[in-house]
């Protein structure tokens, strides 16, 4: 069986630190950047109007400059920042998960390129679940290893 490198929990935990050292640095630095983002994963408060959700491709570009740049907020998990749509310039906060950032730029030079893709709440919960499986069958291993354990589970029957 082939495992996909790109999407383990180890990778993508290696890419989510990879991106917020990246942003952290360049917030630290006071250098404005722009990234590319899967808009599905984007979400938008207030909702978008339709016309303007509409006109964005799979991957939209923000660039983070001005207001943008100084709303920003950054925490382990999650990136937003507030901005302005269309010509009406529409405000909403726009959040979505580090992960979903494809590319981090500095004017023309690409900083980040991520290959990993975020981690849906469903197959978050298959991934806990599998661990906490392997983590049991780990413990009864363990516990069956030793003698006297075996001992006093026949004596439990």
């Amino acid at each position: 069986m082939t495992i996909d490198l790109l999407q383990t929990p180890q990778y993508r935990a290696l890419m989510q630190s990879h991106i917020f050292e990246t942003i952290k640095y360049l917030f630290d630095k006071d250098q404005e950047f722009a990234l590319a983002c899967e808009v599905k994963h984007i979400t938008f408060t207030p909702e978008l109007p339709a016309e303007i959700k509409g006109s964005f491709d799979e991957t939209v570009l923000f660039i983070l400059s001005g207001f943008t740049f100084e709303s920003a907020q950054l925490n382990e998990d999650d990136f937003s920042f507030e901005a302005g749509f269309g010509s009406e310039n529409f405000g909403s906060t726009v959040s979505f998960p580090l992960l979903s950032i494809k590319q981090i730029f500095v004017g023309e030079s690409p900083l980040v390129i991520n290959l990993a893709h975020p981690v849906m709440k469903s197959e978050k919960e298959k991934e806990v679940s599998a661990s906490k499986k392997a983590s049991t069958n780990a413990s009864m291993k363990a516990l069956l290893n030793n003698p006297e354990n075996k001992k006093l589970l026949k004596n439990k029957k």
